[in-house]
C-alpha cells in the first residue's frame, strides 16, 4: 500500500518549522520483508555496526509519552553513555531563550514518507556502567540525569510525576552504522532494533539542513529506489514500537 504523501500545506508547515530547528532529519523504515534486500544492496556488515542498548523510562501506562515527552538512556559499545529528555512535538520559537542557547538542546525536525515531527532534545553524557547500574536497581534514574534535564523534565512531566516514579522500559539492543556510499556523497545511518518478541525494525536516515531538505530528499529517494529499497512501506517510529512493547509487558505483570 503506497505511503500518503504529505500535501502541499502540510510541506510549507514542515519547511517553516525546519527553517526555526538546528538540522533535518530523513527517515525511512525499510519494511520487514525487505530487510535483506536492503541490507545486501546498501553493503551493510553487522560485524562494521555498532551494538547499543537503549532503556526508556515511562509509566506502564506510558503517561509521559502522552504529553510528548520521552526520557531515554544508551549505553553504548566503546563509548560513553549518553541520556536524553525529549520534547515533542514543540515549535522552536516558544522555546525559553535560556533553554534554546544551551549547548546541549538540540531541535531538529525528523521527516519521512507522510509525516513529520519538530522535537527538542536536551542531552546528558552518563557512564555506560551508570546506567546499567539503574537498568539493574541498584541506582536511582535521577541519578543519571543532569540537573539541567531534570529542570526540563519537570518544567514538562505531569504535575507530581518524578523521575523515581518511573518505570524501566527496556532494554532494546540496537546495531548501528554509518556508511557513505559513493553514488549519493553522504553519509547515511542504519540502524536495526532487535525486539524481544523478535520483530525488527529497520530505519535509514541522513541528516542536512533546511535549505538542502528538498534535494537531499530527492536523491536519497533515487539511491535507495536503485538499491531496490522500498520506499512505500508503513513507517513507524522505533520509539514508539519500544515503548507500546514494553508497556504492555508492564501492564500484564500488574
Amino acid at each position: 500500500m503506497a505511503v500518503k504523501r504529505l500535501t502541499d500545506e502540510q510541506l510549507m508547515e514542515m519547511l517553516e518549522l525546519a527553517r526555526k530547528a538546528d538540522s533535518v532529519e530523513l527517515k525511512l523504515t525499510v519494511p520487514a520483508a525487505d530487510h535483506r534486500t536492503a541490507i545486501a544492496g546498501l553493503g551493510l556488515d553487522p560485524l562494521e555496526a555498532q551494538i547499543r542498548q537503549v532503556f526508556f523510562f515511562d509509566t506502564p501506562q506510558l503517561t509521559l509519552n502522552a504529553v510528548g515527552v520521552v526520557a531515554r538512556a544508551r549505553r553504548i559499545q566503546g563509548r560513553a553513555g549518553d541520556t536524553v529528555v525529549k520534547l515533542r512535538p514543540v515549535e522552536p520559537g516558544e522555546l525559553p531563550a535560556e533553554l534554546r542557547e544551551s549547548p546541549n538542546l538540540g531541535v531538529e525536525v525528523d521527516a519521512m514518507p507522510g509525516g513529520y515531527v519538530c522535537s527538542a532534545s536536551l542531552k546528558g553524557k552518563a557512564a555506560a556502567t551508570d546506567v546499567r547500574a539503574v537498568a539493574n536497581g541498584s541506582a536511582s534514574i535521577r541519578s543519571i540525569f543532569s540537573k539541567e534535564q531534570r529542570a526540563f523534565y519537570g518544567a514538562h512531566a505531569p504535575e507530581g510525576l518524578k523521575l523515581k516514579d518511573l518505570a524501566i522500559l527496556g532494554p532494546i539492543f540496537v546495531l548501528k552504522q554509518n556508511f557513505e556510499p559513493g553514488e549519493l556523497g553522504r553519509r547515511l545511518t542504519a540502524e536495526l532494533w532487535f525486539y524481544p518478541d523478535g520483530s525488527r525494525i529497520l530505519e535509514l536516515s541522513t541528516k542536512c539542513t533546511s535549505g538542502d531538505a528538498f534535494q537531499v530528499a530527492a536523491e536519497a529517494r533515487s539511491f535507495l529506489t536503485e538499491k531496490g529499497v522500498s520506499l512505500n512501506g508503513r513507517q513507524e517510529t522505533k520509539t514508539k514500537a519500544a515503548l507500546t512493547f514494553f508497556s504492555k509487558q508492564l501492564v500484564a505483570a500488574g
